[in-house]
Order: structure tokens, then C-alpha cells, then sequence
């Protein structure tokens, strides 16, 4: 028995020593590090190194998909339907499943979203298998058809790889959720070759609190993510555009319009995708929420092939006036040549790429939807505009509304209406467009905003209260945990006790505030040392005077897993310097406004620049 512990325990030190080596390097490392570099100078090396894999990241997660596309529809024809199209996303989508479930064996969540979450909720900590699992599962999904984009998984493993490698370097929260930002910013600058959206998009959408020495690494992993991507995948923007019309004033009353428009098909983007995730989620199989979702996505995508896959290529047709290309390998083929068909297939292809996409996610794919949102707003642009000159109502340039119907729907839906300007005009070299690109973001924003105030990022997150917000105050208390913040060393009494049991109570303890618990630890109420002072001498009511006929039922109480901004709140509502905590009828203990507020300033001093 004694060898045999022996052994268990050679074994066990010969399994971790690889992993103490490493500890022991970086411990190392660190104590160099922080006598020959300041925290400065390494963030801006941190930020170059995330930058290239992040760059690294995009080109093999592009080059996948390529692939995969390329080997599965390179052969089709144009002129007639392919039952394929119908078999292959839900091959994909199975693949993913399998891997997620049996080799994985651990959730992946969504792109954006999850990178939100950990930003508020988790430290700006992410797994580490986040690093590689989006990479995998967005490859399958997309290279198969999903109707979703490579955008957010692309996002999300740039944030793990800033994220855990923070966490390695034993870096604090606020270094973490700078490196994710730098790595977010670096995502988007490679896969779109536009660095000087992803720097917006970091403070628009990802939410990093920029100050002067996050600017100069924040420049510097976008920069070097482009790069990486430009010598791999060449200098080539997303959508080569000629433009040959340029903006003319008479037609700001069309961009209005348009604006207006793609505000109201971004507030049906968000509720559709809210809607189909919150259906989805009712199902408890996999097995029935992939045999649903698959089959809504390989009826819709075999019926209209653009809405397989990201769409880019139909997209390209379509802003260089081949509208006809959105019959391509479609049993509708015959009707290329019908303008009023061609109207009909926009409008159609622009509604039903939203529920491809909700099916998409519903089946269990793993995707983003800054695809979608360029497919759908390119579409409604060319709608639009061809609306309009059919029907007489003016004359105006199809491809520019296009592409400015783009921007509408990306400011729309992700509630970025910088993003969508400088996107828009990175990824066409549509610079000249600039005055219409704001005209129609900013009305497509601010109309969305007024119907709905989350994106479609923040929607499910901000009801659960698992955002940070631009909101100071709000983001400061959303990092709070009230388990940290409960006093217990409060003395508690009996319902059935006397006034002489107080008076006991009272005497051995340094509260002036008393729960009245029974032993079940179910809370009564409470008595204050005030109340009861003017009869706490008089010993003639020491037996006859009952607890429960002087505590009482404080108005407000703290559940332990309420948010504490609502805390907060109820500290201003009711003036009181303690509030009661519950576990629904439990007593816990009490919070106090003063360790609320020191709590408060610890962080807003550990997240500020000094």
C-alpha cells in the first residue's frame, strides 16, 4: 500500500512538472519584466504580438471557408436548382454539433456577445479553448452554407487569445480588458482589412474606455492585424466599387428615405433574431432544435442559393449592377430578365436572409451576424433605388444606395453608427460617399434606437443584466458582486423571544440593528435600538413585551442575486444606511451603503488611469 502511494505520488509530480516549469518561467519572466519594462511599453508589445495572430486567426478561418465552399459548390450550374444546397448546411451544422458535444464537451457561446459577457461578468476572463473552438465550429458552419458570417467567431478568438494571455502574465482586470479590445480591434481590422473601423468598433461596440496610453497599442494590434491579412489574403478591399456617381444634394430626401428604411428592417433583423433564439431556446433536445433549425436553412437556401453561406459574392454582383446573379443555381432561374422578378427576389432575399440566419443559430452554428447585416442592407439599397426609378418617383444611382443601404442596416442593428460609416467606406473605397454614409447611419440609429434600445449584441445580454454599458456609473456597478459586500456579524433574535432576551442581545453586541430569525433562518423582520430604547430600562415589561410585537417589516430588502445597480437604487430610494439581504425568505445578512461606496471607488481607482 505504501509503494503504491508512492508511485500515485511520483506520478503525479512527473504530470505536473511540465506545467510548474512553465509557472516557474513566468514567474520569472515577470520579475524581468517589471524591472526593465513599464506596464506601458509592454501592453504596446503585447498589442503587436495579439495583433499577428489575431491576423493569423482571419486568414486561416478565411481560407477555410474558401475551401470548404469552393470543394462543395465549385462545380454547380447556374441554370437549375442543386438538391446539395438543401444536404449541406445541415451536414455542416452536424459537424459542429459533434465536436461541440463529444470532443469539446463545452459550450462556445456566441461571438460578440460572449465577449461582452466576459468584459462584465467575468473579469474579461474566457475559456481557453475559445482560442481555437471558433475557428473550428465558424469554418464547418459557414464553409457548409450557414447563413451567418465569420465576423464574431473571428472577434471572440482574438478576444480569448488577449484574454488568456493575460491571464498567464497575471495581468489586472483592467490590462485584461484592454488586451481584449486590442484583440477585438485586430479581428475586425484582418477580416475586413479595415483598421480604422476596427479602432471604432473597439470603442463602439466592444466598449473600451479609451485613454492616451491604450491609443497608441489599440493603433498598433490593428495595424499589425491588417498587415498580417493583407500578405496573405493581398490588398484587395471587400467589395471593389467604382464609384461614377457622386453625391448630389437633390438627392438627400432619397438618402432619408432610405435611412428611415433600413432603420425599420434593422428593427426586424433584431426582433426576428431575439425571437427565434428565445423559441430555440424552449426546445431541450439538440437533436429536435438541429432537425428544426437545419431544415428551415436547407429549404430556404436550396429555394434562393444567395443566402448560402456569408453572401459576399452575390453582394459583389449586385453593387456592380449584375442583379441578375441573384438567380444563379435557382429554380427561379427562368426570370433573370424580369425586372419586376428581380424586385421580388431582393425583397424576399432580404427577409428571409434574417430567418436563415436565426435558423442557422437555432440548429446550433456557430457564426456572426455582420454578414447578414451587409447582405440584407446591400439589398435593401438596391431595392430601394430600383423602386424608385421604376415607379418614376426620381432618377437615382442604384449601386450607391446599395452601399449606403449597407451602412443603414450595420448602424441599425449593432447600434454602431460610426462602425457602419467607416465600414462602409474602408470596405468599397466608397470615400466619396462619406456625406450619404452619415446622413442615412445616423436616421437609421436613431429611429432604430427609439423602438428598441439594445442591439442586437446586447439584447439577451442586457436582460439578464450581464452588460456593461458606455454608462460609467452602470458599468462600475455591474462589475459588484453583492456576495462580496454581505455583513453577518449582526446579532439576530427569535420571533417568540421576550424583551429581556433583547435587552441580552443587546447588551453583547456593537449593532444598533437586530434581524428577527427563527431557526430555520427564515427573516421576520427587524428591530433598531431606537425604537425600542424608551422601554429597554423598564424591567416591569421584560416578560410580558414579545419580539414580534416590536420588530417590524423593513420596505425594502435585498435579494442576493439582485443587480447592484438596483441596489444602489434602493440605497437612494429609502435613505437607509443598511438594507437586509435574502435568499428569497432566508435571512443572509445586510449590505451597507458605506461598503457599497468604498467598493465603488476601489474600482473606479483600479479601472482609471493613475
Amino acid at each position: 500500500m505504501h509503494v503504491q502511494s508512492e508511485n500515485f505520488i511520483t506520478e503525479k509530480l512527473i504530470t505536473f512538472a511540465p506545467e510548474m516549469k512553465i509557472e516557474r518561467l513566468l514567474e520569472r519572466f515577470t520579475t524581468w519584466r517589471l524591472k526593465h519594462i513599464s506596464d506601458k511599453q509592454f501592453m504596446i508589445i503585447l498589442s503587436v504580438l495579439i495583433g499577428m495572430a489575431v491576423g493569423g486567426a482571419a486568414v486561416i478561418i478565411k481560407n477555410s471557408v474558401h475551401f470548404i465552399q469552393h470543394f462543395l459548390t465549385g462545380w454547380f450550374a447556374d441554370s437549375y436548382g442543386n438538391l446539395l444546397y438543401f444536404a449541406y448546411p445541415a451536414v455542416g451544422i452536424l459537424l459542429v454539433m459533434i465536436f461541440i458535444k463529444f470532443i469539446l464537451k463545452k459550450p462556445i457561446g456566441d461571438g460578440v456577445p460572449n465577449v461582452l459577457f466576459a468584459i462584465s461578468k467575468t473579469n474579461g476572463l474566457m475559456k481557453p479553448h475559445n482560442v481555437f473552438s471558433s475557428v473550428i465550429t465558424s469554418a464547418f458552419t459557414v464553409g457548409f452554407g450557414g447563413s451567418v458570417g465569420l465576423e464574431g467567431p473571428t472577434v471572440a478568438t482574438g478576444a480569448a487569445i488577449g484574454s488568456n494571455a493575460g491571464r498567464l502574465l497575471g495581468l489586472n482586470y483592467k490590462q485584461i480588458v484592454s488586451l481584449l479590445g486590442f484583440a477585438s480591434a485586430g479581428a475586425m481590422a484582418s477580416i475586413f482589412k479595415a483598421p480604422i473601423t476596427a479602432i471604432v468598433f473597439a470603442l463602439e461596440v466592444i466598449m473600451l474606455d479609451l485613454t492616451m496610453s491604450s491609443l497608441v497599442p489599440l493603433l498598433a494590434s490593428s495595424v499589425v492585424a491588417a498587415l498580417t491579412s493583407y500578405f496573405f489574403l493581398g490588398q484587395n478591399v471587400l467589395y471593389p466599387f467604382e464609384i461614377n456617381n457622386t453625391f448630389k444634394l437633390g438627392n438627400v430626401p432619397y438618402y432619408i428615405g432610405l435611412g428611415i428604411v433600413t432603420a425599420l428592417f434593422s428593427l426586424y433583423f433584431i426582433r426576428t433574431i431575439a425571437f427565434a433564439q428565445k423559441q430555440f431556446q424552449k426546445i431541450k433536445s439538440w437533436v429536435l432544435r438541429f432537425s428544426i433549425g437545419a431544415t428551415i436553412l436547407g429549404v430556404l437556401v436550396f429555394l434562393f442559393p444567395p443566402l448560402f453561406g456569408e453572401g459576399y459574392q452575390t453582394v459583389n454582383n449586385s453593387l456592380n449592377g449584375n442583379y441578375f446573379t441573384i438567380f444563379d443555381s435557382s429554380i427561379f432561374y427562368g426570370y433573370r430578365d424580369n425586372i419586376i422578378a428581380i424586385m421580388v427576389m431582393l425583397l424576399v432575399l432580404t427577409l428571409f436572409k434574417v430567418i436563415a440566419s436565426s435558423a442557422t443559430f437555432g440548429a446550433g452554428g456557430i457564426g456572426g451576424i455582420f454578414a447578414p447585416t451587409l447582405f440584407t442592407g446591400a439589398h435593401i439599397g438596391l431595392l430601394y433605388a430600383l423602386s424608385i426609378n421604376y415607379f418614376g418617383l426620381g432618377t437615382i444611382p442604384v449601386s450607391n444606395f446599395a452601399l449606403v443601404g449597407m451602412a443603414g442596416m450595420i448602424s441599425g442593428v449593432i447600434h454602431g453608427p460610426l462602425t457602419a460609416i467607416f465600414l462602409i467606406a474602408e470596405i468599397t473605397g466608397g470615400y466619396h460617399l462619406m456625406l450619404p454614409l452619415m446622413i442615412v447611419a445616423t436616421i437609421s440609429y436613431g429611429t432604430v434606437k427609439f423602438f428598441e434600445p439594445d442591439s442586437v449584441y446586447t439584447i439577451q445580454l442586457s436582460k439578464k443584466i450581464h452588460l456593461i454599458t458606455h454608462h460609467k456609473d452602470k458599468a462600475l456597478l455591474s462589475l459588484m458582486k453583492i456576495n462580496a459586500l454581505i455583513e453577518t456579524n449582526f446579532a439576530t433574535i427569535h420571533p417568540k423571544a421576550t424583551l429581556r432576551d433583547l435587552v441580552k442581545v443587546i447588551s453583547e453586541s456593537s449593532r444598533n440593528v437586530f434581524p428577527v430569525v427563527d431557526q430555520n433562518k427564515k427573516f421576520h423582520g427587524m428591530i433598531i435600538m431606537d425604537q425600542v430604547r424608551h422601554i429597554m430600562f423598564r424591567p416591569e415589561f421584560y416578560d410580558t413585551t414579545s419580539v414580534k410585537n416590536l420588530m417590524f417589516m423593513p420596505t425594502h430588502t435585498v435579494q442576493i442575486d439582485e443587480p447592484m445597480e438596483e441596489v444602489a437604487q434602493k440605497f437612494q430610494h429609502s435613505g437607509k444606511y443598511n438594507l437586509v439581504v435574502l435568499d428569497h425568505d432566508k435571512y443572509v445578512g445586510f449590505v451597507s451603503r458605506a461598503n457599497v461606496f468604498s467598493k465603488y471607488r476601489e474600482l473606479l481607482k483600479d479601472i482609471s488611469e493613475h
